[in-house]
């Protein structure tokens, strides 16, 4: 997930699909719907949920909602139903039950896209029996995105007992009016692993899994620093996952406090300093402490592993940015982390920083790990013309998963 696209590599990925900010526009009723909601009338997306079997869950959903009495009825409704969407994706990823349709199990996709037609639903509902009142409905939209990205399901083992713990992180598909096909590989890894046990150097790890959206206001609202807050003191290991270059893992080294503009899932913009609490600390750079020596030599897959050092800073006392193959050097201005300047880079900022600032650097490996881009098989490349799904599409992302576990092996060893 990347936008400082040269020095990334990225080009290839990312040239062209800067559009321009628009303002939602407003369904039948004069209640607008998000840009990303909007995207839900085009054929892929229909496809993909029908493909699925997903296609059931908004106008479940919808039914639902008409039966709330109260707005304490529709919240508990609305948490039940998000939970219930995020296990019904993870327990499909994971082969548990109905695969729904011919879709690969392995897909994100359809947990997206029925997600916003949830959300969709829940922005147009007006109750009978009860006023939504000021700010109620936004709350109500709030807890659905919460319980359905897992962040209500973080089932860790209790105790500092044998089996160690783990939680990654994962993100929604991105980039999709370039083509709107687009699946992410952090989100689908988030959905494969969530609840699962590996076996480590040191016995088992289990893992716990969450996802968050692409838009800038979430992080600035704290999205990030919620869902990870009450968790980091009783994990043994974190990454933050996102998409990255073509061909290959980075285990980005230092994260930047930088906003560098590429719109987002709502084709919103943002070039600014990573808002956070307490700017007055807020430090320009921030680091891994995962094994990433151990993790680039651990043959965990075949795609080649990074220890990815680079970043761009304003060095001190000057004004135009530079690139630093090395990281950062002192009293520099953040301009890219190593994971660039959109919001992969950020969520590893913001998670490590808030690593740092409970006291645990010393002692909680943590970091972010950029996945290959995951790619259409050859001949099903053209956006316009291609089919939702190819075999080597489902290999590459299979692959990916297979290898992130692995990197979670080596490091939970090392930890």
């Amino acid at each position: 997930m990347l936008s400082r696209l040269g020095a990334l590599g990225a080009a290839a990925l990312l040239t062209g699909l800067a559009a321009p900010a628009t303002a939602a526009a407003p369904d039948a009723d004069g209640r607008p719907a998000t840009v990303e909601e909007k995207r839900l009338d085009r054929a892929v997306p229909q496809e993909i949920l029908r493909r699925s079997g997903f296609d059931s869950v908004a106008p479940e959903f919808t039914r639902a909602l008409g039966k709330a009495r109260s707005y304490d009825q529709a919240r508990r409704l609305v948490v039940r139903e998000g939970r219930s969407l995020w296990r019904r994706a993870v327990d499909r990823a994971q082969g548990r039950g109905p695969a729904g349709g011919e879709l690969s199990r392995d897909d994100d996709r359809p947990l997206y896209w029925a997600r916003l037609g949830m959300t969709r639903e829940l922005r147009q509902w007006e109750p009978d029996r009860f006023s939504l009142g000021e700010g109620g409905r936004d709350r109500l939209i709030r807890a659905l995105e919460s319980a359905s990205r897992g962040q209500d399901d973080v089932r860790l083992p209790h105790g500092r007992g044998h089996t160690k713990r783990i939680l990654v992180t994962g993100f929604d598909p991105f980039t999709l009016d370039r083509d709107v096909r687009i699946s992410n590989p952090s989100g689908a890894t988030a959905l494969a692993l969530d609840g699962t046990t590996i076996r480590t150097a040191d016995g088992p790890a289990r893992i716990e899994a969450v996802t968050f959206p692409v838009r800038w206001q979430d992080f600035a609202d704290g999205a990030v620093e919620r869902a990870l807050r009450p968790h980091l003191p009783r994990v043994d290991l974190f990454t933050t996952i996102s998409q990255g270059r073509g061909g290959r893992f980075d285990i980005e080294r230092t994260n930047g406090a930088w906003r560098g503009g590429f719109p987002d899932n709502e084709n919103v913009s943002r070039t600014e300093t990573v808002p956070v609490n307490d700017p007055a600390s807020q430090p320009q750079w921030t680091s891994t402490t995962l094994p990433y020596k151990k993790i680039v030599e651990g043959g965990t897959g075949r795609f080649p592993v990074y220890d990815n050092t680079s970043v761009t800073e304003i060095p001190a006392g000057g004004t135009q940015p530079v690139v630093r193959p090395d990281g950062p050097t002192e009293g520099s201005t953040a301009r890219a982390g190593g994971g660039g300047d959109y919001l992969s880079n950020e969520i590893a900022y913001r998670a490590t920083l808030l690593r740092d600032r409970l006291g645990l650097r010393d002692r909680l490996p943590g970091g972010h790990v950029h996945t290959p881009v995951l790619q259409f098989g050859a001949g099903n490349t053209d956006p316009a013309t291609g089919a939702v799904t190819d075999p080597e599409f489902v290999r590459n992302r299979l692959d990916i998963i297979a290898q992130v576990r692995g990197i979670l092996r080596v490091a939970a060893s090392e930890s």
